[in-house]
């Protein structure tokens, strides 16, 4: 859903003509972000800044609105981007990030480490759908259980172990989108059985069906 205050973004917005980068790291921070635009005064003629774009489906959603990217990063995490911007001169560049509310800070802490000046403003949030405890619950209770759970990203894990607890996941493989996802759910105790590569959704699935990993099952 929309951010619970999306005055912080409507500043953005309004301002959106002084900013030299806007980084993009997902394809619902820029579906938010133009649904913000367009119920504001403004629209694209008012964006001079360069664009930066983590993973293919995030730079694709751009280039469907016929923006040039200018940076995607080899690997489709932070630190990936940040090794993207290595040459690049950013003391006193003003740089937009537009993200969901609960985000890592390590690609604003990096920025102003290099003399930008980045405005982080929430885009949208990662909410838990009301009804999703009992389906959780339906679906680990009782056969056929599945055989694989994906995780897409740190907040899927935390929510998930909300909803279910780490006892539903008995007999169930565990399969992450990335590193720091796989991390995160090996803090939590949870053994991830595959990890993509590249870091995308088609990486997960053949992950999954393609790595040692493999076999017949369902998939959550």
């Amino acid at each position: 859903p929309p951010p619970a205050d999306p005055g912080p973004l409507h500043q953005a917005i309004a301002r959106l003509h002084e900013y030299h980068w806007l980084l993009f790291t997902s394809v619902n921070g820029v579906r938010f972000f133009l649904e913000r635009l367009d119920a504001s005064p403004r629209d694209l003629r008012a964006l001079s800044a360069r664009l930066c774009a983590i993973g293919p489906a995030t730079c694709a959603a751009l280039e469907a609105l016929h923006l040039k990217v200018d940076i995607v990063p080899e690997e489709y995490v932070a630190e990936s981007l940040l090794a993207a911007f290595a040459a690049v001169d950013l003391e006193g560049q003003r740089v937009l990030l537009p993200r969901a509310a609960v985000a890592r800070d390590l690609i604003p802490e990096a920025f102003a480490q290099r003399g930008a000046h980045i405005d982080v403003v929430e885009a949208y949030r990662t909410v838990i759908p009301e009804d999703s405890a009992a389906r959780a619950r339906e679906l680990f209770s009782a056969p056929p259980r599945p055989d694989w759970i994906t995780f897409t990203s740190s907040s899927t894990v935390r929510n998930f172990l909300t909803l279910a607890g780490p006892g539903a996941l008995d007999r169930v493989k565990a399969a992450s989108i990335g590193p720091v996802t796989s991390d995160t759910a090996r803090r939590h105790g949870i053994a991830i059985a595959a990890e993509a590569r590249p870091f995308t959704i088609d990486g997960l699935i053949e992950a999954i069906v393609g790595g040692p990993n493999r076999g017949q099952g369902s998939m959550l």
